[in-house]
């Protein structure tokens, strides 16, 4: 999440309470998790076994409990009991649930041509382009962006929260929400089924590119990256922070694990199982998937196992 304009590290210690380290009058352009972080964002980390990661990564001003690390050049240290904590407090300060009454946000902008038909629903600061056809029992969440001639079905769910929790099983509530505040960005020319669910990036944007077309009761989970020209069939389901290059087609009933990448042009075959990064250019099958050929051959070696066992048993 960026902020609006760069606000002070100063600024920033006096909301979640916190001891600086190194430059207060520096300022943080926005918030982000570490794998998605940028120079100028504010990170967090809580557990020794990510100190080192954080402070190398291009998070410039870290959230941190413990002063026992080194500090490197040019990073800023916020000292704070629970930076999990520190981190939710950011959040609802700059990026705060909006409740309300209204079926269409003051704040929403939808371009000329765009039809919005009955029940839909936009939140705040979504960004509607032209020509766009909003079908009725739709719901746009706050800070969704879709291009020009988007096509949404009825029923569908765009910028819905991450599925994502901070774990610790030293509390009695093991799975503590973390507080989405990234968004989903759709471009031009897509179309997306009905029923189907596409959540919002944790701190940064869950991506649909141009022209992919997306059947009925698809899951897209959150900061998934979606390349050009793709094609799911129904009741795909894609997990987190996955990312699936151009031209990628997906049958039904394919799923899809969290954090891997599937090369340009793929074809996953119906009721697959992803587990692993997946090269471009080739057919896959099964689960878990392997090359298509490969796996059909051993589906005929498996049906030939009673007739070999056979074959053994009269030989003894």
């Amino acid at each position: 999440m960026k902020f609006n304009s760069p606000i002070t590290i100063q600024t920033i210690a006096e909301i979640i309470d916190a001891e600086i380290i190194g430059d207060s009058a520096s300022k943080a352009a926005g918030i982000n998790e570490i794998h998605k972080v940028e120079k100028g964002d504010l990170c967090f980390v809580d557990h020794p076994k990510y100190y080192t990661k954080c402070l190398h990564s291009d998070a410039t001003h870290i959230i941190i409990n413990t002063k026992d690390v080194t500090l490197p050049e040019g990073k800023t240290l916020l000292i704070v009991k629970d930076p999990f904590e520190a981190y939710l407090k950011i959040v609802n300060h700059f990026r705060p649930l909006y409740i309300t009454k209204k079926n269409i946000s003051d704040t929403a902008l939808v371009s000329e041509g765009t039809i919005i038909m009955p029940n839909v629903f936009i939140g705040e600061q979504v960004k509607i382009g032209k020509h766009c056809i909003i079908h009725s029992n739709v719901s746009i969440l706050d800070y969704t962006e879709i291009g020009d001639y988007v096509i949404i079905q009825s029923g569908t769910v765009v910028g819905s929260d991450a599925f994502y929790y901070n774990t610790k099983k030293n509390r009695d509530v093991w799975y503590k929400k973390m507080a989405s505040c990234g968004n989903v960005i759709i471009e031009n020319d897509v179309e997306i089924g009905a029923n189907c669910t596409i959540d919002r990036g944790v701190t940064a944007t869950t991506r649909i590119g141009r022209g992919t077309k997306i059947d009925n009761l698809v899951h897209i989970g959150h900061d998934v990256m979606i390349g050009k020209n793709c094609l799911f069939a129904a009741q795909v389901g894609i997990a987190g922070a996955t990312t699936i290059e151009d031209g990628v087609t997906l049958w039904g009933q394919v799923g899809v694990s969290k954090t891997l990448t599937i090369g340009s042009n793929a074809m996953i075959l119906a009721q697959s199982g992803v587990g692993t990064t997946l090269e471009g250019n080739k057919i896959y099958f099964g689960s878990p998937v392997e090359e298509a050929s490969i796996k059909k051959r051993e589906l005929i070696w498996i049906k030939r196992i009673p007739e070999l066992w056979k074959k053994v048993m009269k030989q003894q």
